[in-house]
């Protein structure tokens, strides 16, 4: 089995962070959102994983080679014609099963089963209460039969949250190669969910999946909600790291080579790599590798890498590289 996993855009709902890094290497519980979601196919028997790549896919490259050992093949997507696209873009290099994954989740399931599944495909998705905001499948007798995109009623619940096993990739290439063919777009895109929809009218058998856990990292307040989360779930709570007259209060995520001093940290504060932290009280953040946080209290922020932050704040959303000084002020 090959993956395909696209992200080459450019997350500008996560600026300032995504001026200076792709969006999924945006730190969240102590590593980088694609580390998480790779983290998921320990287990599967993979040939490949397949990155389409775009704006700073240089900085993609750099964390998987040097955290991941399966064969990787990183293809750039030149112009941004949406998700359906960037799928074809592997099309020479997939040829049996293929699992797609997109990186704005979060998701806790067991993607083995999916080769052994009874179908065509398997459609991962998470009932929610407002469907509008989502695509949604549509299903009938245990099958998917309609894909419809922020549907204007909540009749149907089932929201596809972006990860796809099709059994015939090729089948999938053509499904897209109809689509641009006949131009269909979705807000001037082409959507993987109107190919799949073609597929669907051709005959092929979807099912849906019901995941355990959808945790979106889209936007930043979607990204503290999925660190709380991802640390609740934490075994190890980071005091490896360097703490001086510093009060935990669980859960955080501390990094070994973090500085703690004269602080209180947490609850649901991640600290990353040689982050320093002085006279500060820190919950419900995100401070990123190497940033030097000083007499202040922060809550529901996220402070971006080698970051440096001064003063008396409350929230604060902070680009790499970046100063806020306030330490001055009267």
């Amino acid at each position: 089995m090959k993956v395909i996993i696209p992200l080459a855009g450019f997350g500008t709902r996560l600026r300032p962070h995504t001026y200076s890094k792709p969006k999924p290497l945006v730190n969240v519980a102590g590593k980088p959102v694609l580390g998480h979601i790779l983290d998921k196919l320990v287990g599967l028997e993979l040939d490949e994983v397949i990155f389409i790549v775009g704006y700073l896919g240089e900085q993609i490259q750099a964390y998987v080679d040097s955290h991941y050992k399966f064969p990787a093949r990183y293809v750039e997507q030149k112009e941004l014609l949406g998700q359906a696209h960037a799928i074809w873009l592997a099309r020479e290099y997939v040829h049996d099963d293929v699992l797609i994954i997109f990186v704005d989740t979060i998701f806790e399931t067991d993607l083995r089963a999916a080769p052994g599944a009874d179908a065509d495909g398997v459609l991962y998705v998470k009932e929610v209460t407002d469907p509008r905001r989502f695509g949604v499948a549509v299903v009938e007798n245990g099958r998917v039969v309609r894909l419809v995109e922020k549907p204007e009623t909540d009749e149907h619940r089932l929201a596809v949250i972006g990860v796809y096993y099709i059994k015939d990739s090729q089948w999938l290439m053509r499904a897209i190669d109809e689509l641009m063919e006949r131009d269909i777009k979705t807000k001037g895109e082409y959507y993987l969910a109107d190919a799949l929809q073609l597929m669907i009218e051709q005959g092929a058998c979807f099912i849906p999946q019901e995941v355990a856990v959808w945790e979106d990292c889209g936007k930043p307040e979607t990204v503290l909600h999925t660190n709380r989360y991802l640390l609740s779930k934490l075994q190890d709570n980071g005091h490896k790291a360097y703490l001086v007259n510093t009060t935990v209060v669980p859960p955080v995520y501390i990094a070994p080579t973090a500085q703690v001093e004269h602080s209180i940290i947490g609850p649901y504060a991640t600290i990353a790599d040689r982050a320093h932290v002085q006279n500060a009280i820190i919950r419900d953040s995100i401070i990123d590798e190497g940033a030097h946080i000083q007499d202040t209290m922060l809550d529901q922020s996220l402070i971006g890498k080698n970051a440096v932050v001064r003063g008396r704040f409350r929230r604060l959303n902070v680009g790499d590289s970046s100063q806020v000084d306030f330490s001055d002020a009267n």
